[in-house]
């Protein structure tokens, strides 16, 4: 067996969970188990729907409803870090057995404080051998960086939201 890779889409513009889920759909194509784990984001995001109807996919359960982090409380800052940990935790068990990991957004996750970096990079160090993982965010971490074997990055050259536009339904979200 080949050993699975690492893969960063980072950088401030939009596509990074686009990439993660069209690589998640070309696994399952290929007839790979694929599980499918986001970090700050709910049930309210699109991809969520169509991953679940797709038998090679397991999605990590996430909360209803997300608050952007700079709106917690310190009581709801504990308890999302308590969370996402936990996610980040379930994503790896359920993947023993899986072709590919998709941890959208744990770059953002471990960067605000919610679960150790550190943990992410043993986590990662010690996946099964042809587990290939991605992981999604804005600011990668020089260690993660170091640890990919494929780094892709998206950067923003114009986007509507500087028009004033909010996220819009099946693009943004």
């Amino acid at each position: 067996m080949q050993q699975g890779m690492i893969h960063l889409y980072v950088g401030d513009g939009k596509g990074k969970t686009t990439a993660a889920v069209g690589l998640c759909v070309r696994m399952a194509g290929a007839g790979g188990r694929v599980v499918f784990a986001q970090f700050l984001k709910d049930a309210r995001s699109h991809e969520r729907e169509i991953l679940s109807r797709l038998p090679e996919v397991t999605l990590v359960p996430v909360p209803e409803h997300v608050k952007f982090t700079a709106r917690m409380t310190p009581e709801e800052r504990a308890e999302a870090a308590a969370f996402w940990a936990q996610t980040l935790e379930t994503a790896f068990a359920l993947a023993q057995d899986a072709a590919l990991l998709v941890l959208d957004e744990a770059l953002d996750a471990a960067r605000k404080g919610f679960f150790p970096k550190e943990r992410l990079l043993r986590l990662l160090g010690s996946r099964p051998r042809g587990l290939e993982v991605v992981v999604t965010g804005h600011a990668p971490d020089p260690a993660l960086l170091a640890a990919a074997d494929y780094v892709t990055i998206m950067k923003n050259g114009k986007h509507p939201y500087e028009k004033g536009v909010c996220a819009r339904a099946g693009i943004e979200f």
